[in-house]
């Protein structure tokens, strides 16, 4: 079988250690964007589940009853984490009214806690989207580099042959703008990725902030925020 002179074997070998080292750069980007986006959505996914799970935590009998059914899973349950942590603001503010009455509500005592464990959930849900970004801005750009550096070595291959002809210009140009192809092939998914994965941060951010003004309620009056309108609902 004849070795075929044009192609990505052929760019591989003749193009030297720099295209190879954009080739390997390009591949690194792929499987880091791609490892980024499966492991995001599966976590989405799963907490999408956990979402629908909120109606029940209200319907339950007691507070630790509604923590069980929201604690599955154990680990990345950010709505879990939630009343956790304001359970834990409760009691503590409960526990030592001489210490923070002063200085501080209740209401707002309580605001600020339930805030800072949306904003901890919000960051570790949002790992991972500045890598997705950057891959997705500079991949194109090192495919490239790596096109320009290939037409460079294909023209100065051609000028120390001496000979000029069509098949021997288009051919390593050609072998060259795969670079290019390459890069855009990793950029597109990475940004595609980072677009929905915005997209699906903005919607638990708004589920998991109606979640804690729903605990808000609860724990200032003993009834989730909003509970009283669909009780009129329910009437009507």
């Amino acid at each position: 079988m004849e070795n075929n002179p044009y192609g990505i074997v052929a760019l591989w070998y003749q193009g030297g250690w720099v295209i190879r080292f954009v080739a390997f750069v390009l591949l690194v980007m792929s499987v880091l964007s791609w490892a980024i986006i499966v492991i995001r959505l599966r976590r989405a996914w799963r907490l999408y589940g956990i979402a629908k799970q909120v109606s029940a935590f209200w319907n339950a009998p007691a507070f630790d009853k509604g923590l069980a059914l929201l604690d599955t899973p154990p680990q990345g349950n950010a709505f879990h984490d939630l009343a956790i942590q304001g359970r834990h603001a409760a009691g503590h503010y409960t526990k030592n009214p001489e210490k923070l009455a002063k200085n501080i509500g209740f209401s707002e005592w309580l605001t600020e806690n339930l805030r800072g464990a949306i904003d901890d959930s919000m960051a570790r849900m949002q790992g991972g989207l500045t890598v997705l970004a950057s891959i997705g801005a500079t991949a194109p750009f090192v495919g490239l580099f790596g096109t320009v550096w290939g037409i460079y070595h294909a023209l100065v291959a051609i000028g120390i042959s001496g000979e000029a002809s069509i098949d021997r210009i288009a051919g390593p140009v050609g072998e060259s703008l795969v670079m290019t192809a390459l890069g855009l092939a990793v950029a597109i998914p990475a940004l595609l990725g980072y677009n929905a994965l915005l997209r699906i941060n903005r919607y638990f951010s708004a589920e998991l902030n109606r979640f804690a003004r729903q605990l808000y309620g609860w724990f200032l009056t003993g009834l989730p925020a909003g509970s009283g309108m669909r009780d009129d609902k329910e009437g009507n």
